[in-house]
């Protein structure tokens, strides 16, 4: 399906787990839907996870894009069908129930409470079969982590994740192209890859979307007529869409994040091996200021983690299995997302207050003195002039020479340029996704988030996105 003059009842812009449950639910409820993506359909076993070919194959730019800011914040969207559900560790938490409290307080978001939110929670878990990692399988590095705060004192939780485990104990993640993107093609929806919509306009009865579809180098232009649209492509290409097509100007100019910062540390014992897989334990001992957890800590990533370390690669070579990547995750900071004229992809740029900056350095002593009473003997700050750092007094000395410009920032956690609610004066849609002043246009993703959650946002995306759809459906 392309060209001019074609008519759907409804198109699916994006296909990341909002667009994805989206247009399954639609589909399943006898709507005609056709998702559209710019990026390539792929199964999830395309590639290794975490890998350089992942990067290529599945993250939009190759996995590089910064904001621009002081520090400056790289951040990482997935740019495939199934968005950041084929690329992200799959962590799952429910949205906070006092975080919920609070938005509907400033956004005066109407008929939302945790509790009303409980049942769509049930719905979403039993679908993306959310499991904790079978016993005797948790990851080393993971567990250090763990160890470190049980000896502190600190809260620390093991984080459930969308997986299905089979009875030998071996896994499948439960990404969108395992779940409801073949749920809404069995269901009747279309799913259109490599198609780019740069621009949604009103039209008598409808709306007229218009783009490109690219194959290789080549670019075809791409219109489509459609009832009603369902814009889902994340928090900063759907700000970028709705201003292009002059239909807020409110959107993309709360965008919020959870600026990450990084720690390798060394341990005297192995805590690594290929294909150690996603840790899974989050300290939550300072939440929400600022929280923390282990990453993938392959030896690619731990040769990216010391980059700015002197003889970082040797050390990496020589110890990789001893060695694991942690972070520490702040809830800090404030960004704006503005389309650039002649360019397709947007100018995103964040800010810090000087008190948020502390927080950062804060978290990063705090994870520091975490890893050395989990027993790291050194560790490595993931900033600018790196050093090996031997003792949490080190740390704090170490902490006390950084200036912001050297801290590098990133993310994979992105939302809130678009809120949700009925104050006017903050919100860009409704309290069940609908733009405000626009009939028919609805926004379901991670960009309706009004605030930083402090967990990772997607078990929240899909909730809000089941809740607006279940709505959509009742009005009908």
């Amino acid at each position: 399906m392309s060209g001019v003059n074609t008519f759907v009842e409804i198109a699916v812009i994006g296909s990341g787990p909002g667009g994805a449950l989206t247009a399954a639910l639609l589909a399943e409820a006898g709507k005609e839907v056709v998702i559209l993506e710019k990026g390539a359909h792929l199964p999830l076993t395309s590639c290794e996870p975490f890998t350089i070919a992942e990067m290529t194959q599945k993250y939009s730019h190759g996995g590089i894009t910064v904001a621009m800011g002081r520090p400056a914040v790289s951040y990482i969207e997935g740019g495939s069908v199934g968005g950041g559900s084929e690329v992200n560790s799959g962590l799952y938490h429910r949205t906070p129930s006092d975080i919920i409290d609070e938005w509907v307080k400033k956004f005066e978001i109407k008929n939302l409470t945790y509790e009303k939110l409980i049942p769509i929670f049930k719905k979403n878990e039993i679908d993306l079969t959310i499991s904790y990692v079978p016993s005797g399988q948790l990851p080393k590095a993971s567990l250090k982590l763990h160890e470190g705060a049980q000896k502190l004192g600190w809260n620390s939780i093991e984080v459930p994740r969308w997986f299905r485990y089979e009875s030998d104990g071996c896994g499948v993640k439960q990404s969108m192209t395992e779940t409801f993107i073949p749920r809404a093609i069995k269901a009747g929806a279309e799913v259109i890859s490599y198609t780019k919509i740069n621009k949604v306009s009103p039209k008598p009865g409808g709306w007229l979307l218009t783009g490109w579809k690219t194959v290789g180098l080549d670019f075809t232009p791409f219109e489509l007529l459609a009832n009603k649209i369902f814009v889902c492509t994340g928090a900063t290409a759907t700000p970028a869409l709705l201003r292009r097509s002059g239909l807020s100007s409110l959107a993309g100019k709360n965008l919020h994040m959870h600026p990450s910062i990084k720690i390798v540390a060394k341990f005297p014992e192995k805590v690594n091996h290929v294909g150690m897989g996603v840790p899974v334990h989050q300290v939550k001992e300072f939440s929400p200021r600022y929280s923390m957890g282990c990453s993938i800590s392959s030896p690619p990533y731990l040769s990216l983690a010391m980059m700015d370390v002197k003889g970082g690669q040797e050390i990496v070579d020589s110890h990789w299995s001893n060695m694991a990547i942690y972070y520490a995750m702040t809830t800090g900071g404030r960004g704006f997302v503005n389309p650039l004229p002649l360019f397709k992809d947007p100018l995103v740029r964040y800010k810090f207050t000087s008190s948020e900056v502390v927080d950062i350095l804060d978290a990063l002593v705090d994870l520091a003195r975490c890893l050395f009473a989990a027993g790291a003997t050194e560790i490595y700050p993931a900033v600018q002039n790196s050093r090996q750092i031997r003792s949490v007094d080190e740390m704090i000395a170490f902490r006390n020479e950084l200036e912001a410009d050297q801290l590098n920032l990133m993310t994979i956690h992105l939302f809130s340029s678009c809120p949700m609610g009925e104050n006017r004066q903050n919100t860009v849609v409704n309290s069940f996704g609908a733009l405000h002043d626009h009939d028919g246009i609805y926004i379901n993703d991670c960009s309706i988030i009004p605030t930083a959650l402090g967990v990772n946002p997607q078990g929240t995306v899909m909730a809000l996105a089941r809740r607006n759809v279940e709505h959509f459906l009742g009005e009908e």
